[in-house]
């Protein structure tokens, strides 16, 4: 499997290129980066996207969410899968990936841990189980440089407990609280936020009811476990016809 990374300089980038090089079955065919001064050795480094998907039989892209957008519309041109890690997508481009995705496989993940998607499982049923008899607080933490808050393992997460119970996560997700706030909701999802350090990825979902307390936690200590995800996902991907996935389809986690 020819395999592309657009953002291969980037945190993410550099593990994929190391992944990919070192598995017997893919071949890194180049990247393509918006770094101008600090271009890997060991990749190829191609001119444009197009150029990336012309020689790629698939894609794996961790860069900015108009990047991905536009790399999704090239996907969809060339009608060459494409895996998407980036965080901090809004719905619009969102909308507009899945409208791509109807010519192209297009699998977006912003966490491609096994862990994590496990754990996404099973706060959709820990939600549906224990009723808005218990509140609902996610508490995530990152390394300082991330750019984006709260995280979209997170916001996953967050859309996982507003499907096991049955409301728009839109309406429910608390994002700020500062002042004198009020009381808090029955049903709202809580978002805290820390930044700081080198802490790989930290996300916690809290049940708390009157009396009792439940706590599902997933600790990141290795960020390469997301680049060997992702490769994982690709060997899936590449044998499915168009359409939108994520790693629960994947895992077949259903």
């Amino acid at each position: 499997m020819k395999i592309g990374i657009a953002g291969c300089t980037g945190r993410m980038g550099q593990l994929l290129t190391k992944e990919v090089l070192s598995a017997n079955d893919c071949y890194l065919t180049g990247g393509i980066t918006r770094d101008k001064e600090n271009f890997p050795n060991n990749v190829p480094i191609l001119k444009d996207a197009e150029d990336l998907f012309a020689v790629s039989d698939l894609v794996i892209d961790f860069t900015a969410p108009e990047a991905s957008l536009r790399h999704a519309r090239i996907a969809a041109s060339a009608k060459k899968p494409l895996i998407i890690g980036t965080t901090g997508i809004s719905e619009s481009q969102m909308s507009e990936i899945r409208e791509a995705a109807i010519i192209t496989p297009i699998l977006y993940t912003p966490n491609a841990s096994l862990g994590v998607n496990l754990l996404s499982q099973i706060v959709k049923k820990a939600a549906k189980i224990l009723g808005q008899d218990f509140a609902i607080e996610i508490i995530e933490a990152h390394h300082g440089k991330k750019v984006d808050a709260p995280s979209g393992t997170a916001l996953a997460l967050g859309k996982s407990a507003a499907e096991g119970r049955d409301v728009s996560f839109s309406s429910k997700a608390v994002y700020d609280r500062h002042g004198h706030t009020g009381a808090r909701t029955k049903d709202e999802i809580g978002f805290s936020v820390i930044r700081g350090g080198d802490i790989v990825g930290e996300h916690t979902v809290m049940f708390l009811g009157n009396g009792e307390r439940l706590e599902l936690t997933h600790r990141a200590t290795d960020r390469a476990l997301f680049a060997r995800g992702a490769l994982h996902a690709a060997r899936w991907l590449i044998k499915q016809p168009a359409g939108f996935y994520n790693m629960q389809d994947f895992l077949n986690l259903d």
